[in-house]
Formats: structure tokens, sequence, C-alpha cells
């Protein structure tokens, strides 16, 4: 089973985005899951998008999820999933196409 991992980072420093997703892959190699790299890093600096033309860098990165999520069949959201918007509409996602959906607990 492949899964990816949703988080909020809005507001997170970069420990806090850490520490949870450190969190969500010990719980889902804990159950035997393979975890879907998606975090491209500076795939979406300010700069790559201007790069690329981007004119609405949030809605470029919902996109690129929403694509990762197509080579998964498990989305794990961590702690704040449904106060982001982004992970509001990936977890909407999820559940229109069957994706199994965890949750940290």
């Amino acid at each position: 089973m492949k899964a990816m991992i949703l988080q909020p980072k809005k507001g997170k420093t970069d420990e806090e985005i850490a520490a949870a997703r450190e969190r969500a892959i010990a719980a889902l190699e804990n159950k035997e899951y393979k975890i879907f790299p998606t975090f491209a890093g500076e795939g979406f600096s300010p700069e790559v998008c201007k790069q690329l033309l981007t004119i609405n860098p949030p809605l470029m990165c919902l996109g690129y999820f929403l694509l990762s999520m197509s080579y998964c069949d498990t989305a794990y959201f961590c702690n704040g999933w449904e106060l982001d918007r982004e992970c509001r509409l990936e977890h909407a996602a999820a559940e229109e196409y069957g994706l199994s959906i965890l949750y940290e607990e």
C-alpha cells in the first residue's frame, strides 16, 4: 500500500512541519505503508513559480498534490488539516475518489 502525507504548513515553522512529517512517517511505516514522496522542497519556490509564469502558486501546489494522489491508495492527514484550505480540498478529493483516509492520532 502506498500513502501520501498531507499536512498544513501555513503559520508553522520549518521545525514544526518537519516534526509533524516525521510523526506521520513513523505512523505509516509502522503500518507497513510505502510513502509517496510529495515534498518538492524548492520546487514551488517563488523563483520557480515566476519562471513557470505561475499566476496562482497555491493552486499550482494543489494541482501537484492532486496528481500525486493518483499514485496512492491512502491519504494520511496530519493534525490541523481541517483548518487548512488546501488540505480540505485534498480531503474532499480523497473521499470522492475512494482513497483510504488515515488521521494523525
